[in-house]
């Protein structure tokens, strides 16, 4: 039983037609490659390689086992293409569904490393604003996607098929125009401290923000002007002209196109979860790879 790598050495050398210039081409040292063909040769229990100054040559000892060599290296290759093919991680398409939050500051460096480690795999990315990329993945319109939950809230069932797994958990926090006063302390404020200003709201019919804008409510923030639309980006340029407060996720407030100032709330329970969705009873090797590096790109993210 020859070693492949041996046999590829050789047939290294027959190419080059030096042992120097194939070691450059392999990124072996010349010594390296020539215990490997020293190696090889006691294998085959004859000389395969006739030494000079100028390189060297095959015998004919040489010359037949390259060519078989060249046809098991190809056999072997195109084994490693079809395993690969198999655990669909070369060739097919990835269908991945986000919200735009993450979708814009999280998920292109994710994309990105998969795309560096299965550049075969064919990407699409989906905009499906949560719950719509829950529904999307139980009907098999993508393969996963990001959602979020807020809390307090009451929890929204999954589709039978679905499974959850949270990415990054952040806090809410309070944005205001820049150098309003609320903002000028680095002490959590307390909720109660939102009764009576003016609340730019993300609408309470909304299932996602309802637990949110009902702790609000209770501390005495009232709506001043409400958001039916879950758009973060309006949310935050109607605080920075100054016609409200608003309670929006941390990651939201970092990354605002528009100026705002930002603090903790006391006690830190309204909270955002990220999570990825997926259909549980499926074998699929592409998402669960990007899954791996899901939670890695957004564990570091919480971390910052």
């Amino acid at each position: 039983m020859y070693d492949p790598t041996r046999l590829a050495a050789l047939v290294a050398v027959a190419e080059a037609g030096s042992i120097t210039r194939a070691a450059e081409r392999l990124g072996y040292t010349t010594p390296a490659l020539s215990q490997q063909l020293a190696k090889l040769e006691r294998e085959a229990g004859t000389a395969l390689l006739v030494r000079h100054h100028r390189g060297a040559r095959l015998t004919g000892a040489g010359e037949l086992l390259v060519a078989r060599a060249r046809r098991v290296l190809d056999e072997l290759a195109q084994a490693r293409h079809e395993l690969a093919r198999l655990t669909g991680l070369s060739g097919g398409i990835l269908r991945v569904g986000t919200f735009q939050t993450a979708g814009i500051h999280l998920l292109p460096p994710v994309l990105s490393a998969f795309r560096r480690a299965h550049p075969d795999v064919e990407l699409t990315v989906a905009d499906h604003e949560p719950p719509t990329g829950v529904a999307a993945v139980a009907a098999g319109d993508v393969d996963l996607a990001l959602t979020h939950s807020y809390q307090p809230a009451d929890p929204v069932p999954l589709p039978s098929s679905v499974r959850a797994e949270p990415v990054l958990v952040e806090e809410l926090v309070l944005v205001t125009a820049p150098g309003h006063a609320l903002a000028g302390d680095s002490a959590r404020l307390p909720l109660a401290e939102l009764a009576g200003q003016p609340l730019i709201s993300m609408a309470p019919h909304l299932p996602a923000r309802r637990g949110v804008e009902s702790a609000l409510a209770r501390a005495g923030a009232t709506p001043s002007v409400r958001v039916p639309a879950p758009g973060y980006a309006l949310v935050c340029a109607l605080v920075s002209a100054g016609l409200g407060v608003a309670v929006v996720p941390e990651m939201v407030a970092r990354t605002a196109a528009t100026p705002v100032g930002m603090r903790r709330l006391e006690p830190g329970e309204l909270r955002r979860t990220i999570a990825v969705v997926y259909r549980a009873e499926e074998t699929a090797p592409a998402a669960d790879a990007f899954r791996a590096l899901l939670r890695g790109a957004f564990g570091r993210a919480g971390q910052t």
